[in-house]
């Protein structure tokens, strides 16, 4: 890494002396030439395709970068668009790992994030060089190249970096902030000023909480702990003179000038957040602490045809003995209904919450398609009636499979596949697969007993379970996705059980389902 990082600044020094263009241009400049190659050097995972053909895509960039501040030629545009081409193959690895992880560990996220966001950054560089109109005045243009390469890939990446070391409960709130407020700004200054002055505060809360979050974490050495919390709090600095500059721009409250925060601004950030932020994670690169899944993913996909699947007989119930999960101290009916679940009737509320109803609505076209997760709109209570079949050998890929098939009036609403599967620490997990087209939705459930009742839920009750909802896909197996699911079934004096299905997208509730269940 040593030799990495010294021929980069060694090759910017060269630049520097013999550029042609104006000192505060070299602001952008040492971060395509040295921030962005030693910030991808710390992130990129060895063997994979970004790291065996980095060079190919990256030296041809950087020599683009070289001609144009060393010549100026009236031809900047071609080597302009190879630095484009550059940051596009860089977004792409960010997708690339995100589609592999999804919506889980958000400082692996935040990494994934900052290098989607850079190929803005390669974006507006070639609109400035190749003096496109973007309705904005070319220094404006510039600057915001700058904007996308410093607070939009730098920033993500270091605090991904210092989620590695330490991950509070409140490091997800406060990342949260500072991964939107990038476009917040960018739609501000395009659209409105008070979008303009929200995007600022965003980042000063964001930052608030990171800077006290870098002070309370635990670094290898005492000169990396330096130089990284240093990097964070002379963002806290620079964040307060960019509100008196929207403050005087957008409403003329104060005097701060352009001028002035490219000097203060640009090259604090420069020197102080970039350069010491790049110093320090140099020192020493956290490791990620994902691990990816394990656990066993059925192979079906698609619209299935009942018959094909498997055959009614078997099997009386979701689940042969409960025991298996640990649960029996929950109700004797609740351990009956999963034990023998065609000698019960099923009837449901569907109740979608407000905000979602026109995706539903939308999403109703294709749920009667697919025949999967096919809900009715209205809150009118419905029987679902079905059956539960042996899926045929070889079909599944799992253990000691049964689907679980629902139906609302003659319309299928699920085909959800049920199976189990125990971690190397002996924890049982429920394991359902929902085929969908070309792909499976896999919904992995943690059994647990609260007294007489019993919760399955989607949300991990430890760091390592692997509870949650998955997406299977040709680009990946364990795709996190952004979904979180909770029944909690009880018994009724009456001797029925009910049960309350919710459901969040984003921490945020869409769905909730209300079941009575009565003996046949």
């Amino acid at each position: 890494m040593r030799k990495f990082v010294l021929i980069h600044f060694l090759f910017f020094m060269i630049i520097a002396v013999f550029s042609k263009e104006p000192w505060p241009f070299l602001l952008l400049t040492i971060a395509q030439i040295v921030y962005v190659p030693i910030a991808l050097r710390s992130v990129m995972k060895r063997g994979d395709w970004f790291s065996r053909f980095y060079s190919f895509f990256a030296i041809p960039a950087y020599i683009s970068i070289a001609i144009i501040q060393l010549f100026s030629p009236e031809w900047s545009a071609i080597p302009a668009i190879i630095y484009l081409a550059f940051t596009v193959i860089i977004a792409l690895y960010g997708l690339t790992r995100f589609l592999r992880r999804g919506f889980t560990n958000i400082e692996e996220f935040s990494i994934d994030l900052g290098m989607m966001y850079i190929a803005l950054g390669g974006g507006w560089y070639f609109a400035y060089i190749a003096d496109i109109d973007t309705g904005f005045t070319p220094l404006l243009t510039w600057l915001t190249g700058i904007h996308f390469h410093y607070s939009a890939f730098l920033l993500p990446i270091f605090i991904g970096l210092l989620g590695r070391l330490y991950k509070p409960k409140s490091f997800s709130f406060f990342t949260g902030l500072l991964l939107a407020a990038p476009m917040v700004v960018a739609i501000g200054i395009t659209f409105s000023r008070w979008i303009e002055l929200f995007s600022v505060l965003l980042y000063i809360v964001g930052l608030a909480g990171l800077i006290a979050i870098a002070w309370r974490t635990r670094f290898p050495t005492r000169m990396q702990k330096w130089l990284i919390v240093t990097s964070f709090t002379s963002l806290g600095l620079t964040i307060v003179f960019s509100l008196l500059y929207v403050l005087g721009n957008g409403f003329g409250l104060t005097s701060i000038t352009i001028d002035f925060m490219l000097r203060f601004h640009g090259v604090l950030n420069c020197i102080v957040f970039a350069l010491f932020g790049i110093v320090g994670w140099a020192l020493s690169v956290p490791s990620s602490v994902y691990k990816e899944p394990n656990f066993p993913i059925s192979r079906v996909k698609g619209k299935q045809r009942i018959a094909q699947l498997g055959e009614p007989g078997k099997h009386r119930g979701l689940v042969d003995n409960m025991n298996l999960y640990g649960i029996n101290k929950v109700s004797p009916r609740i351990l009956d209904f999963y034990e023998n679940t065609i000698d019960y009737r099923l009837f449901a509320t569907v109740h979608w919450h407000r905000w979602f109803k026109p995706f539903a609505f939308f999403y109703s076209f294709i749920s009667r398609r697919t025949e999967q997760i096919n809900l009715p709109l209205h809150r009118n209570e419905v029987e679902m009636t079905g059956d539960i079949l042996t899926l045929h050998n070889g079909v599944d890929g799992r253990e000691d499979v049964r689907a679980w098939i629902r139906k609302v009036d003659e319309h299928y609403a699920f085909i959800a596949l049920y199976s189990s599967h125990q971690t190397k620490e002996g924890r049982y997990f429920m394991n359902i697969a929902l085929p969908l087209p070309c792909s499976t939705m896999t919904g992995v459930l943690e059994l647990i007993e609260h007294g007489d009742d019993l919760q399955l839920t989607s949300m991990k009750i430890f760091p390592d379970s692997d509870a949650g909802i998955y997406l299977t896909t040709k680009l990946g197996k364990y795709f996190r996705l952004p979904l979180e699911e909770n029944f909690v079934v009880r018994g009724e004096g009456d001797g029925s059980l009910t049960a309350r299905h919710e459901m969040w997208i984003f921490s945020i509730p869409f769905l909730t389902i209300h079941y009575r269940i009565q003996s046949v």
